[in-house]
């Protein structure tokens, strides 16, 4: 697999993940835990599925302990910190912290071997974050501004892009590990739920509809196209290109008539293109 292709694999969860706002929203009204425990269990029987027709199950017994904690902290570590960060505060400045980790990705792959940051990955990054803080910010929002809310974000943030760039040093373990990451999670989100909180089920074809669809893309096939990305792919231009999740999210949104467009998400638009522009250009300097 080339580099290129990788890129273009990893960039296609950012894709899926342009999709999680407008399908959350169909799920309503089941609680954070709950759908995360669903829509992990239905992503980690796809990869189950898929690693019993490629490598077959057994390619998962060759993966070490520590690598199955490892992306279990990852993905569970993450949707914890960010569900409760959002319980917390849930405002713009919440949704601007947590969505540091993109930056954080181009700033840290400067530290994996063979890996070379450049000024236009830096600046990049920088002006996308630009285009992303536009659209979170324009979100209107009653709470008041939690800093243990602002806290955990960070944590968040730091943990996503920590778990990612992480990955690209163990690019030889199976992306059909992520199976084990997907069910793991799962598990651990039932046991929150049933500790946290309330049972509410999805409404209607709809809402089924919503949350078999999340498992299915956004919260399930996205992080094994992403675990590919990240081992194989360009990590500082797909670092600055996922900021065009929160941008493709709201254009989603607009579409379905859930939120109006406007000036600043035009603007938000050419800064998250140039960004994404910029860090390419840089990229293609080898």
């Amino acid at each position: 697999m080339t580099r290129s292709t990788a890129t273009n694999i990893g960039f296609s969860a950012v894709l899926m993940w342009a999709l999680l706002a407008l399908l959350t929203i169909g799920s309503s009204p089941v609680p954070p835990f709950l759908l995360s425990s669903m829509c992990f269990g239905i992503g980690g029987a796809i990869g189950l599925v898929w690693t019993a027709k490629d490598a077959g199950l057994g390619v998962l017994k060759t993966v070490p302990w520590y690598f199955y904690l490892f992306g279990t902290v990852g993905l569970f570590g993450y949707h914890a910190l960010y569900f409760t960060a959002f319980r917390l505060g849930p405002n713009a400045s919440t949704g601007l912290i947590a969505y540091l980790w993109p930056l954080l990705i181009v700033l840290f792959s400067g530290l994996l071997p063979n890996e070379r940051l450049r000024k236009g990955h830096i600046l990049g990054a920088l002006i996308a974050l630009a285009g992303a803080a536009m659209i979170v910010l324009s979100r209107q929002s009653d709470a008041a501004t939690s800093l243990p809310a602002l806290g955990l974000a960070f944590l968040c943030a730091l943990t996503w892009s920590s778990y990612s760039v992480i990955s690209r040093r163990f690019g030889t373990v199976p992306s059909e590990s992520v199976t084990v990451f997907c069910l793991a999670t799962a598990v651990l989100s039932l046991l929150a739920h049933l500790g946290f909180e309330q049972t509410q089920w999805p409404n209607g074809a709809v809402g089924w509809g919503s949350v078999l669809a999340l498992g299915i893309g956004p919260v399930g096939t996205a992080f094994f196209t992403w675990d590919i990305g990240m081992k194989r792919g360009d990590i500082q231009l797909l670092g600055v290109a996922s900021y065009a999740a929160p941008l493709l999210s709201t254009l989603v949104l607009v579409a379905a008539g859930i939120s109006k467009p406007t000036l600043g998400l035009g603007i938000a638009t050419v800064l998250i293109t140039l960004g994404a522009a910029l860090a390419a250009r840089a990229s293609a300097v080898r």
